[in-house]
């Protein structure tokens, strides 16, 4: 019998709306920030760390392999490997999966892994034709060679390309992610109404967890001053009714639209950090473990409906573990969309989609709401997309110990057509 790899602790920043607080701060500090707040919560040696392991999706052009940077920003010894991974929305679980198959293999006994992105750095991009006259600048050897390559400038040159919304958008089916969410909502029938519902209960989740979330928040001072830290998420919203947000347009699909910048996910700057590490070595140290990494799966979809992708993935995941969505005493399903999250609990089910699509017997299951997003989730709190799958691991272990539940299961739908799920257990 292999031995369990538990999660011993986590930490994250506060999560902020791009272009807010945390804008002045890169992916690179941010991740950081999470990582130098963990090692002095637990106490560890960082010199123990066999490797650390970060998602991130948009990494910035400065930080490449953004995992090392961080560690070797954080303090930790120079002779500590690390490495980064992107698995778009899943990036930040994808880190914790990484870790785990590393332990199981023997190729260490403990890992700092975690996610991080800043969403208001994600830069602007020249066209090539662009970039093209500007090498022509630099090739030029005359003055007079250089003003002829100047001249040549016109001013739809400089009109830039924006890269959240390529990011945000499926070179292979066509459609960005809100429009993939469109897609989901009008074939499950879910109306605006719903979607709005389910949204304003998200803030009002947020606002009631509001102390428990500063449970897995350390302070961020934020430049330029480095004055006031920032000890909430600027996410949740007083104002987020259902009535307000039934005002919003819809962004994607003008007119018959029902996706709005309030009934979908927040676009967001942070980071998240958790220390795995094999269980008998957490004896050795006199740590306890807040959970143990239970099962999980990676699953694909049609990109097109690729909001879908949690339902593939809780199937396949219980068919490797064994484990119902019955027995979970904490859900968490990332928050994309709330036309998407209410799909795959529609979902899951449905005995015609359960037979004849997952070619299963009985449906998934009816997942209660008091077990769902019980914290709110990321339409409130926010979506720092290499990030978030890190979120979910320590926000639903955290709410598991308070409930003194047994199982947690967290999952996520992935852009380009996947979904994960993670099946956590406390000891």
């Amino acid at each position: 019998m292999k031995e369990s790899v538990v999660i011993v602790d986590g930490l994250r920043t506060p999560f902020a709306r791009m272009g807010s607080t945390l804008s002045g701060m890169g992916a690179d500090e941010l991740g950081r920030v999470a990582v130098s707040g963990l090692m002095t919560k637990t106490g560890l040696d960082p010199a123990l760390v066999d490797e650390v392991v970060f998602g991130c999706v948009g990494q910035p052009a400065d930080a490449m392999n953004i995992a090392r940077v961080i560690a070797l920003r954080a303090g930790l010894p120079e002779n500590i490997p690390a490495m980064t991974v992107h698995r778009n929305c899943a990036s930040g679980a994808e880190a914790v999966i990484v870790a785990y198959e590393k332990l199981v293999a023997g190729q260490g006994d403990i890992f700092v892994v975690g996610g991080t992105e800043s969403m208001s750095n994600y830069p602007l991009l020249f066209k090539a034709s662009t970039a093209q006259k500007f090498g022509a600048i630099m090739k030029a050897k005359t003055p007079g060679a250089k003003l002829g390559a100047f001249s040549k400038f016109r001013p739809a040159d400089f009109a830039p390309r924006v890269t959240l919304k390529l990011g945000l958008s499926d070179p292979v089916c066509g459609l960005n992610m809100g429009e993939t969410a469109e897609l989901v909502g009008r074939e499950q029938g879910i109306t605006r109404e719903m979607q709005d519902a389910f949204a304003a209960e998200s803030h009002i989740r947020a606002r009631a967890a509001k102390e428990k979330l500063r449970e897995e928040i350390t302070p961020v001072y934020v430049p330029p001053k480095f004055k006031e830290p920032m000890v909430d998420d600027n996410g949740p919203r007083e104002d987020s009714t259902p009535e307000k947000l039934a005002k919003l347009r819809p962004v994607f699909e003008r007119g018959s639209g029902t996706v709005t910048a309030g009934n979908a996910s927040q676009i967001t700057d942070g980071a998240v950090a958790l220390l795995l590490m094999r269980e008998s070595r957490a004896r050795e140290l006199g740590l306890e473990p807040l959970g143990r990494l239970a099962g999980y799966a990676n699953a694909a979809c049609d990109p097109k409906r690729m909001g879908l992708g949690p339902v593939y993935a809780i199937d396949k995941a219980e068919r490797q573990t064994g484990f119902r969505l019955e027995e979970a005493d904490v859900v968490e399903i990332n928050e994309a969309f709330a036309a998407q999250v209410l799909g795959c609990t529609q979902l899951m089910k449905d005995e015609t989609f359960c037979k004849e699509v997952l070619k299963r017997e009985g449906i998934i299951g009816d997942l209660a709401s008091d077990k769902l997003n019980v914290n709110g989730g990321s339409i409130a709190l926010g979506h720092p997309v290499g990030a978030t799958g890190a979120r979910l691991i320590l926000t639903s272990l955290l709410e598991l110990k308070r409930r003194r539940g047994r199982k947690a299961l967290i999952s996520a739908c992935v852009g380009g057509g996947q979904g994960v799920a993670v099946w956590l257990e406390r000891l």
